[in-house]
């Protein structure tokens, strides 16, 4: 008779529910079905990579809650990590930018493209929806969206990106953690 202890498959099964997660992300609706996503799983040295990263943005701009992020991803087997790139959407009359047109906005190549993060959002949306209907704990995290764009490990293209870490635990280690400064 074989045992299969569950502390041996937690990882494995993060894992899996990661990658649930990056399709979940991919084929969620598009503006105009156009697709500005870039999407990775991150794990084992990477992970320890995005939080040094982590602290050391937290230290450089005194953000306290980047290095208690960057001490908590530790704990996690994998991250899902989501960006966008910028990227207008052609539309004669929209102005949900700040500018006129789409036309206007394109002078000015770093300022986000109202479908392109929410695209992003509903992208996320669909991944986390993915982690708790299989019971995988998971926080959407700027802090790690920021330290995979300095890393540019979604390319860099990649102008806006968040970070979900994983776990699969007895108590959710992404939530009910000290309050720090902003």
């Amino acid at each position: 008779m074989a045992v299969i202890n569950e502390n041996k498959i937690n990882a494995e099964v993060v894992l899996k529910v990661a990658k649930l997660m990056a399709v979940a992300a991919r084929t969620a609706p598009k503006a105009r079905g156009n697709d500005n996503l870039e999407i990775a799983i991150v794990t084992d040295k990477t992970i320890k990579m995005l939080s040094e990263t982590m602290e050391g943005i937290g230290k450089k701009y005194k953000m306290d809650f980047f290095n208690r992020d960057a001490e908590n991803i530790l704990n996690s087997p994998a991250i899902l990590i989501i960006g966008t790139r910028i990227k207008t959407q052609d539309i004669k009359k929209c102005g949900m930018c700040g500018f006129k047109n789409c036309s206007e906005k394109k002078k000015h190549e770093d300022m986000p493209c109202v479908f392109n993060t929410n695209d992003l959002g509903i992208a996320i949306g669909s991944a986390v929806s993915v982690a708790s209907n299989h019971h995988i704990d998971n926080r959407v995290m700027f802090s790690i969206g920021q330290a995979a764009l300095k890393l540019e490990l979604l390319g860099k293209e990649v102008k806006i990106a968040f970070g979900i870490p994983l776990s699969a635990t007895s108590k959710n280690p992404f939530f009910d953690r000290p309050n720090v400064k902003i």
